[in-house]
C-alpha cells in the first residue's frame, strides 16, 4: 500500500512537472508569435498578456448581464422585462414585493391613467373579434390581440417552429412564417399562418426566382394559411434583405426556399416586381385574387412621401385595391443577422411611426378597412395596451415568444452557436429544447399577456383592451413633468 501511495505521488508529481512544462512551452510559442506579428498592436507590444484582452470582451457580456448591470438597464431587453416573460412563460408567480424598479423620471416613459372606479370583474367583456379582409373570398377573423412575428425556419431550428406551431394552436393566436417559405413543422400544430413572402419569394419562387403563381396557389391550398404577408422592409435591417449563412441552410431548409444547399441565403434588398406605389397594390390584388385570402405588407417607416403616394393612388383606385393590413416594425426590431449601420440608425421608431400611419388613414378614412399591426420590441402588456392606445388592431412579437422557448439573449442568433438550440440546427444543443414544454411555455406567455392588458384595461375604467386610446396615457417630458399622450401626437400632426 505504501509503494503504492509513493508511486502515485511520483506519477502525479512528474505529471503536473510535464503539465507546468507544457503550459511553459506554450508561453513561450504564443510569445514568439505575438511579437512576430504585426497585425494585431496589443499583442505585439504585449506579448501574451495583449491576449486576455480579447477573453476579457468576450466575457464582459456575460459578467454585465449576470452580475454588473442593473433590473432595468440591459439592452436590447433588460432583466426586468425578461424575467416577466419568463414567470409569464412557466406559469409562475409573477407578483413583485416592497416597490418598482422602473424609473419614472426619464423622458418618453410611458404612464396609464387609473380610474377612480375601475372595471369590475363582472363587468368585463373578451374583446371582439376582428376580420381582416372583408372583401376577400375567405376573410380572416380572430379575436387574438397578440400573435407570432415572423421568424423562418431556418433563422430558427425544427424543434423551436414545432413548438411555436402547436403553442399557437393552444393559444389561439396566429403565426407568421418568416420569409423562409412554409415547412411542415409550421404546419404541425394546426395553428392559424401568416404566410410572409420575401423579396426572394422563398417557397413561391420559380426557377427564375420570379413570383410562381402555382406555388402561390398550393400554398393557399393549405386550410392553416389564413394571410398573406409581403415584407416590404424590417425594422432591424430596413433597405436589406434576410442574411442566412450558408452553415444555416440544409438540404431541407435549402428545398422549402428553392436555393442551393450550404450557400449563404441572401435576399435582394428589395422586390424587383415591385418598384412603386402602383406595384405594390398591383401585387396586393394579384395575390389576393390567386388565394382568395387577405394580403397586405410589412414595413419599417422612414420617409412618409411613399405612403402618402400610396394612400393617394388608393383613394384613385377605391378602397377595394387598399391592403388588407399593415404591419409597422420599429427601428429597433430584432433579427437574426444584420449590418450594424441599418440597425442602429436607420428607420423611426414605433413610438413615432405608429401613430402617424393611424392618423395619416384616419384622415383618409380608411383606417376600418386596413388593419394595423404594431412589431417591435412589445414583449409585456404595458407595450402591447400602449400600441392598442395608439391605434394598433393586433400586435406581433418575435423575441418574447423567443424568451419563452427559452432564450437567454445570448447575442448568437447569427453563428448557429445558440445555447438554447433556438437559432441552431446543431443537433446536439437542439436536444436542450424540449418541445412538449416549450409548447406549453409558448401558450402560457400569450395567455398572461393577454391577461395583463386586461388589468391594465381595467384599471382605466374601460371593458376590455380595445377601448383603449391616446387619453389613457401620459408620457413624460424634458421638463420632468408628464402630457397627455393625445396633446402630444396632435402636435405633431
Amino acid at each position: 500500500m505504501a509503494d503504492f501511495i509513493l508511486l502515485s505521488i511520483d506519477f502525479l508529481s512528474g505529471l503536473f512537472i510535464f503539465i507546468l512544462g507544457l503550459g511553459g512551452l506554450l508561453v513561450i510559442y504564443m510569445y514568439i508569435v505575438d511579437i512576430r506579428q504585426h497585425k494585431h498592436a496589443i499583442r505585439h507590444n504585449y506579448p501574451v498578456i495583449g491576449r486576455f484582452r480579447y477573453l476579457f470582451e468576450k466575457q464582459g457580456e456575460f459578467f454585465r448581464q449576470y452580475f454588473f448591470a442593473m433590473d432595468r438597464e440591459e439592452m436590447p431587453f433588460n432583466r426586468a422585462e425578461r424575467s416577466w416573460v419568463y414567470k409569464a412563460a412557466k406559469n409562475v408567480d409573477r407578483t413583485l414585493a416592497f416597490g418598482s424598479t422602473r424609473n419614472l423620471d426619464p423622458t418618453g416613459t410611458i404612464m396609464f391613467m387609473n380610474c377612480a372606479f375601475p372595471t369590475l370583474e363582472e363587468d368585463a367583456v373578451v374583446p371582439a373579434a376582428i376580420t381582416i379582409g372583408e372583401h376577400c373570398r375567405t376573410p380572416y377573423t380572430t379575436s387574438s390581440i397578440f400573435n407570432i412575428s415572423g421568424m423562418s425556419y431556418g433563422a430558427i431550428s425544427k424543434p423551436a417552429v414545432r413548438a411555436l406551431s402547436n403553442g399557437a394552436r393552444i393559444a389561439g393566436c396566429w403565426m407568421n412564417t418568416g420569409e423562409g417559405g412554409l415547412s411542415p413543422y409550421h404546419l404541425e400544430g394546426k395553428a392559424d399562418i401568416v404566410f410572409q413572402i420575401g423579396t426572394a419569394k422563398y417557397g413561391v419562387r420559380d426557377e427564375n426566382g420570379d413570383l410562381s403563381e402555382e406555388k402561390l396557389r398550393e400554398i393557399a391550398s393549405h386550410p392553416e394559411v389564413k394571410m398573406f404577408e409581403i415584407k416590404i422592409s424590417q425594422g432591424a435591417k430596413p433597405g436589406k434583405g434576410g442574411m442566412l449563412p450558408g452553415k444555416k441552410v440544409t438540404a431541407e431548409i435549402a428545398q422549402i426556399r428553392g436555393i442551393p444547399e450550404g450557400q449563404d441565403s441572401i435576399s435582394p434588398n428589395g422586390h424587383k416586381d415591385i418598384r412603386s406605389v402602383g406595384d405594390l397594390l398591383d401585387r396586393i390584388e394579384l395575390i389576393r385574387e390567386i388565394t382568395g385570402k387577405p394580403v397586405g405588407f410589412k414595413a419599417v417607416f422612414g420617409s412618409l412621401k411613399w405612403f402618402n403616394d400610396l394612400l393617394d393612388e388608393i383613394e384613385r383606385r377605391g378602397a377595394k385595391s387598399a391592403p388588407d393590413f399593415i404591419t409597422i416594425d420599429s427601428a429597433d426590431g430584432g433579427t437574426g443577422a444584420a449590418p450594424q449601420p441599418l440597425m442602429d440608425y436607420v428607420g423611426l421608431p414605433l413610438k413615432e411611426s405608429l401613430p402617424l400611419v393611424v392618423n395619416l388613414l384616419e384622415d383618409r378614412q380608411l383606417k376600418d378597412r386596413i388593419k394595423i399591426i404594431a412589431s417591435g420590441k412589445l414583449i409585456t402588456p404595458s407595450k402591447v395596451a400602449w400600441a392598442i392606445a395608439l391605434g394598433a388592431d393586433f400586435v406581433v412579437s418575435a423575441r418574447g415568444h423567443m424568451f419563452a422557448l427559452g432564450c437567454i439573449q445570448a447575442l448568437q442568433c447569427n453563428k448557429d452557436t445558440c445555447p438554447t438550440g433556438i437559432t441552431t440546427h446543431n443537433k446536439r444543443l437542439q436536444q436542450g429544447l424540449n418541445v412538449e414544454d416549450k409548447t406549453q411555455r409558448v401558450a402560457n406567455y400569450n395567455k398572461y399577456i393577454h391577461y395583463g392588458i386586461g388589468l391594465i384595461a381595467h384599471s382605466c375604467g374601460v371593458s376590455n383592451v380595445r377601448q383603449l386610446n391616446k387619453s389613457h396615457i401620459r408620457i413624460v417630458t424634458e421638463n420632468g413633468l408628464s402630457v397627455a399622450l393625445e396633446k402630444l401626437y396632435e402636435s405633431h400632426r
